[in-house]
């Protein structure tokens, strides 16, 4: 969604629209890729992830109004990249 290149969907994270205590829509990983709704791929990437972002993909992607939060998909692709950069496996793509 980010970079716009298609992969495996075993190397893409799926996010879905749900709702913050106050009834705002936030973006939330889905890990087991099983949620209820309308999900959109990206690339576990930080480049990927800030792409979509300025691009205002997610909105659009999942049809939601207006831009929901982005924050919890932030700390979760930059805690993927920091275990990547620590295991030595490298970028996802």
């Amino acid at each position: 969604m980010g970079c716009r290149v298609a992969g495996p969907r075993s190397a893409l994270l799926r996010v879905v629209i749900s709702t913050d205590g106050s009834g705002a829509p936030v973006l939330v990983v889905d890990e087991r890729r099983s949620m209820p709704g309308r999900g959109a791929w990206l690339h576990p990437d930080i480049t990927c992830f800030e792409l979509a972002e300025r691009r205002r993909a997610f909105g659009r992607s999942l049809r939601t109004q207006g831009a929901p939060g982005t924050d919890a998909v932030r700390r979760y692709v930059e805690e993927h990249a920091e275990q990547e950069t620590h295991d030595g496996t490298g970028s996802s793509r």
